[in-house]
């Protein structure tokens, strides 16, 4: 189990990692009206709408919503988790890392984690030395063979094995390494007593994390030797399932629209040489929900791109799936002639690449469909339009729905009503009107939790004072609000959560956004303003649990008789004597 961060030394690390400087590294900053005031860099804007609450240690962008600490905002600008975005501010303002509570991380643990990631980066550095040695020209013949140049080859620091079964082994030993550190790190194996390289006659591609550190390495085959591809195995600093090829390039890229996700190491490197930015590939493994999440981080959209055999078309249904079930938006970068994305790059070029139009996960599911059908029988026809609807009851929008209506009707015949019916859509009503994309400059969704609009202004209005310390201890309390939404800030308010701290813990978008929403305002009061402010949002809440105890009372009068109901109809009647005078000014 991970350890966390302690409460205490996280706010201590905002403190000292002033909001104000840690986004002006990145955004430009002008003072106005106790704020300060930038163009958003997480929405393409032109009037700046992106302010920055020195007091409340947040930022809030009134286009997107975007809001959070400082904290928030390093892992969305530099694409890291949590623990990573805290390491680095803390680098940042000299603070050192506490020990982990709750976890069983430990100090023992961590150093042996940093030996073997230094194992590792010393290995890349011996295998990219050996690539320029004349024993090793084959490995170097072949990269470039495959179009690379030395700039890409060193960028990727690209490498070669020795030619011996144990160079790396031993050129590690050399440097204080032990033979477990490098068995632990997947560098050397150990069988029948001997000690040698995990990777013997191969190019070698190291796998580098968003904080530049070397977890393990691809090995590609020359040769005759099995299996063509060989990776790292999992090890105490490396997962397969968590990461991705190429992720130490993906941080360095600012405002990337999409991501491009391809199978293999060499695609990779082919696309980036050629100047497309923002692509990866999964380390050897089949998309995995981990990884899904990791990309979210580095753009608004996912275009699939796997090769054009019959397991690579498997393999982009199957990303398709985990994309849709995390709500990441995903395309599919479709390559003719079966092409993968290397083949097609060396072919075409960039400008090719310029050329060809991703398809929705929809069209290319349907044109799936029609590979496996023979249209030309009215039973292939019938089977391909009852597989297609079952694919376009997911589709949302109800334009959307409507063109590939039209194109399953001159495919197979079908009129509109009837594929319609079977799609489960009678009607072309739209069920949800929101945009199955996630757009960067989004409407905020207010959330009352079904009380009026009186009770829900006064809610935020005493939240907005709970902010600014403008409450007398005592006079509020959790208890005080109906909504669980803010009954939950007001509870973190008083307990004494920074506004910033508070957004910091949410992880649901929207719930974050409308929290922003609220406390990034004032409440324009001051003094005794603020004491008749605080008792008039008092009072109206007060008069609204009242209504709705009178209204729960009368519900169960209904159902009762005799002596009972008697008493729950007077209790009415005092409620309803109490609601009279709950609503008047003192």
């Amino acid at each position: 189990m991970a350890g966390r961060f302690p409460q205490q030394w996280l706010d201590e690390l905002r403190e000292r990692a002033d909001i104000v400087q840690v986004v002006s590294r990145y955004v430009q900053l002008t003072p106005k009206g106790g704020r300060y005031w930038g163009l958003c860099p997480f929405h393409g804007e032109k009037t700046a709408s992106f302010s920055v609450n020195p007091q409340r240690q947040m930022y809030y962008c009134f286009g997107c919503h975007a809001g959070g600490s400082s904290i928030n905002f390093v892992m969305e600008m530099e694409h890291l988790e949590f623990r990573d975005a805290v390491k680095l501010l803390a680098e940042q303002v000299h603070m050192e890392l506490p020990e982990m509570v709750g976890g069983h991380e430990d100090a023992v643990s961590k150093s042996e984690k940093d030996r073997l990631y230094e194992a590792n980066r010393q290995c890349a550095r011996y295998f990219h030395g050996q690539l320029w040695k004349p024993e090793n020209a084959q490995v170097l013949s072949y990269l470039y063979n495959r179009g690379l140049d030395d700039g890409t080859i060193r960028m990727f620091g690209l490498g070669s094995t020795p030619p011996v079964s144990d160079g790396a082994t031993r050129a590690l030993r050399d440097q204080g390494f032990t033979d477990d550190e490098l068995v632990r790190a997947g560098i050397s194996v150990r069988r029948d007593g001997r000690v040698y390289d995990m990777f013997r006659q191969r190019a070698i591609f190291p796998i580098i994390d968003a904080q530049g550190r070397v977890l393990g390495f691809g090995g590609r085959a020359l040769g005759d030797a099995k299996p063509k591809y060989l990776n790292t195995g999992d090890t105490p600093v490396f997962n397969k399932r968590l990461g991705v090829f190429a992720a130490n390039l993906l941080r360095k890229q600012r405002g990337l629209k999409r991501v491009i996700l391809v199978e293999g190491y060499m695609d990779v490197v082919s696309l980036v040489q050629a100047g497309v930015p923002g692509v990866c590939a999964t380390l050897g493994t089949a998309l995995t929900i981990e990884q899904a999440r990791l990309l979210k981080r580095y753009a608004p959209e996912i275009w699939v791109s796997y090769d054009g055999d019959a397991a690579g078309q498997h393999a982009i249904l199957r990303a398709l799936e985990i994309f849709e079930q995390e709500g990441v938006p995903a395309r599919v970068l479709d390559f003719p002639g079966g092409m993968d994305p290397d083949e097609f790059i060396r072919a075409y070029g960039p400008q090719g690449m310029d050329q060809l139009e991703p398809v929705d996960a929809t069209a290319y599911r349907m044109k799936q469909e029609m590979a496996q059908h023979d249209l030309s029988t009215q039973e292939g026809r019938t089977a391909y339009a009852i597989a297609c609807a079952k694919h376009l009851t997911k589709v949302k929008e109800p334009v959307q729905l409507e063109n590939y209506v039209k194109q399953l009707m001159l495919s197979t015949g079908f009129t509109r009503e009837v594929l319609l019916a079977q799609i489960g859509r009678t009607e072309m009503i739209a069920q949800d009107k929101r945009s199955v994309y996630r757009h960067a400059a989004r409407p905020l969704e207010e959330k009352n939790e079904g009380v009026d609009t009186e009770t829900a202004a006064a809610e935020k209005q005493l939240l907005l004072m709970l902010a600014e310390g403008g409450v007398e201890p005592g006079t509020v309390t959790a208890e005080d609000f109906i909504t669980p939404e803010r009954r939950e800030l007001a509870q973190k308010l008083l307990a004494g959560m920074t506004p910033g701290a508070i957004l910091e813990e949410m992880e649901d978008e929207d719930k974050r956004a409308r929290a922003a929403h609220v406390l990034q305002k004032e409440s324009g009061a001051v003094g005794e303003a603020q004491l008749r402010m605080t008792g008039d949002c008092l009072r109206i809440l007060h008069k609204k649990r009242i209504e709705e105890r009178i209204a729960a009372l009368t519900q169960e009068a209904a159902g009762l008789k005799g002596e009972d109901k008697r008493r729950t109809l007077l209790k009415i009647q005092e409620l309803t004597k109490e609601r009279q005078t709950a609503g008047r000014k003192e």
